[in-house]
């Protein structure tokens, strides 16, 4: 039971241990003027010897004794606590932060307060940046989100996420690297900020890269100020300090590193940044892994549409070949007139699918060796809209749409199946539609021989203002295809 109530003691705030101490240092010199009070009040005269008096002394100095000793060892417990608080809070803070917690004039009690104010004073302002980190990361993650849902083409979104990276942890160049095994390099793939037309050109080694230790380890690193001072070749002299870069990683592999490069503001990037880079580059390395899946699966559907819609074209003698030959002349006439080489690839690629919606006509209208009959007209009409709705659920091959749906437009509103006029349609959309026109007058018909050059010309002309006449003016300077039949 004793020993209960000392460890009982022993646990007790500090406020209760001073009180027992206190108690027990006075209650000595108390019982002993309890004591001469009574004498003098009831027998008038204070009788003592000089052994009680003795006796007396000696025990008030043990009692002050033994006072003292429990109030030294209290506040000594004190004393070591403060100083333990304020070493750990050193340690935590830094050097350069607990500068602030006194100097040695200090006693314990006026260190301690000092201390706990500076402690609340930067818990204050880390509430701050943790805040302004919060908000960063928001805004880079509502913005790049929003654009993965506006961008299906992944080179506009990989700009998009460095452009946004680069403003939001106020660097001053954005970079995403990805790895060439081939060349055994990190190719630029996209850059943002002050040097991008000297680094758009720049390939780094793996091996020897600044970026290597992040390949390596796979995980945040900031390039040392040491390796910049070095002069190492490694590291182009557009790139400044501090430089930060994150590896991406998809399925345990690393494709590339996203990185930072020199800074708007004089503070260096933080742990906060750093987790907000990398957070981006897990994104970003699944935008790419996502982007290759579809373009595979896409590529996949591309070659099942083309290979129906040669099924269709071979159900019929006359019209075998004509994709192909549509597909020729379109993207010579798109070359001439200076197109660029993405819609040149869409033209190429969409004269490979321009019929598909065919499949969905009767064979008795396909087949059919005389002129259509106005009916059967209306139900060919449809082919168009057929064959977008077939690509249209396929994400890569949403550029085609426009062209599989419109090559049969005509500048006066005539055509199907929407009765677009003029700048409604595309100049891609004009080519084929023209193309497609070339190849079929220059081709054998059950109703009809193949047109010589000259007549087909004359032909496209007699059209007028029905189709664009400066697309015809630019078979005159290509080598087309011959006649077939």
């Amino acid at each position: 039971m004793a020993n209960y109530k000392l460890k009982t003691l022993e646990n007790s705030s500090v406020v209760v241990k001073f009180q027992v101490f206190f108690i027990i240092l006075a209650f000595l010199p108390l019982s002993i003027l309890m004591y001469l009070y009574y004498e003098l009040k009831f027998e008038g005269v204070i009788s003592i010897s000089v052994d009680q008096l003795n006796a007396v002394l000696i025990f008030v100095v043990i009692g002050i004794g033994v006072g003292y000793v429990a109030m030294r060892m209290l506040l000594t417990n004190l004393v070591d606590v403060t100083k333990t608080s304020v070493g750990k809070l050193r340690e935590i803070m830094g050097a350069q932060s607990s500068q602030n917690f006194g100097n040695g004039d200090d006693n314990e009690i006026a260190l301690l307060g000092r201390t706990f104010s500076d402690v609340t004073f930067l818990l204050k302002e880390n509430v701050s940046d943790l805040q302004t980190a919060k908000k960063t990361l928001q805004s880079v993650l509502t913005k790049v989100g929003g654009g993965s849902a506006t961008f299906r083409d992944i080179d506009s979104f990989l700009d998009l996420i460095v452009e946004t990276m680069t403003e939001a942890l106020s660097g001053k160049q954005g970079l995403l690297l990805l790895v060439d095994n081939q060349r055994k390099s990190l190719v630029v793939k996209t850059i943002f900020g002050s040097s991008k037309h000297i680094l758009n050109q720049h390939s780094f080694s793996i091996q020897t890269s600044p970026f290597s230790g992040a390949l390596t380890t796979r995980t945040p690193l900031i390039i040392p100020k040491a390796q910049f001072l070095s002069g190492e070749s490694s590291i182009p002299e557009c790139l400044e300090f501090p430089l930060i870069c994150a590896p991406l990683v998809i399925k345990n592999e690393v494709i590339g590193v996203i990185a930072l490069s020199g800074r708007t503001i004089s503070t260096p990037f933080q742990d906060d940044e750093m987790s907000v880079l990398l957070d981006l580059a897990t994104q970003t390395a699944v935008a790419i892994e996502n982007s290759k899946l579809n373009s595979e699966a896409g590529q996949t559907y591309f070659e099942t549409l083309s290979a129906l819609a040669m099924a269709v074209e071979a159900k019929d003698h006359y019209s075998r070949g004509h994709l192909e030959r549509v597909g020729q002349t379109a993207v010579a006439l798109a070359e001439q007139l200076g197109l660029s080489s993405v819609d040149v690839k869409n033209i190429r690629d969409a004269a490979k699918i321009l019929d598909v919606g065919k499949i969905g006509i009767m064979d008795e209208i396909l087949t059919k060796q005389l002129p259509l009959t106005p009916q059967e007209w209306i139900i060919m009409k449809r082919h168009p809209d057929i064959g977008e709705t077939i690509i249209h659920p396929v994400p890569a091959l949403e550029p085609l749409c426009d062209l599989v749906r419109h090559h049969h437009e005509r500048l006066d509103g005539s055509g199907y199946p929407d009765g677009l006029k003029g700048d409604q349609i595309s100049l891609s959309a004009r080519i084929l539609a023209i193309a497609d026109i070339f190849v079929s007058l220059r081709s054998d018909r059950p109703y009809r021989k193949s047109m010589s050059f000259p007549e087909c010309m004359k032909t496209l002309r007699d059209m007028g203002t029905t189709i664009d006449q400066k697309v015809v003016d630019a078979i005159e300077k290509v080598n087309l295809p011959t006649r077939s039949g």
